[in-house]
C-alpha cells in the first residue's frame, strides 16, 4: 500500500499546542479526509512535546503523488504549520507493508 507521512516537530512549540492540534483535527481535519477520493485512511499521531504527524494510505500511486505534490507546495501555510508555528520537518512517501484489524474492530473517530 502507498503511504505518506507528514511530521511537524513540537520541540519548542507553544504550551497547549497538542490540545490545539487535537481540536483542529476533531473540528475540521477529520471531516476533510473522511470519504476523500483516493485515500484509504488517515491516522493522526502525536508524542507531546516531540512531534505531531499525519499518516496517510492512498489507493493509488497517482493519488499519493498528487496529494504529496499539492501538500508540499503549500506546506508552510498548512493548518498544522500555522498551529505549530513552523512547516513540517518531514514529508515522506513510504510503503505500508501490512494492516491488521484486531478482534475489537476498526474505530473511526474524530477524537480519542
Amino acid at each position: 500500500m502507498l503511504g505518506l507521512t507528514v511530521r511537524w516537530s513540537l520541540v519548542g512549540a507553544a504550551d497547549g499546542v497538542e490540545e490545539e492540534l487535537a481540536s483542529y483535527v476533531a473540528e475540521t481535519s477529520h471531516a476533510r479526509f473522511t470519504g476523500m477520493a483516493g485515500l484509504r485512511h488517515k491516522t493522526w499521531r502525536c508524542v507531546p512535546g516531540q512531534w505531531f504527524e499525519g499518516c496517510y494510505v492512498f489507493a493509488s500511486d497517482e493519488a499519493r503523488a498528487a496529494f504529496q505534490r499539492d501538500f508540499t507546495a503549500g506546506a508552510a501555510d498548512a493548518p498544522g504549520s500555522r498551529i505549530v508555528g513552523s512547516p513540517p520537518v518531514l514529508v515522506e512517501a513510504c510503503d505500508v507493508v501490512a494492516v491488521a484489524e484486531g478482534w475489537d474492530g476498526f474505530l473511526a473517530s474524530p477524537r480519542f
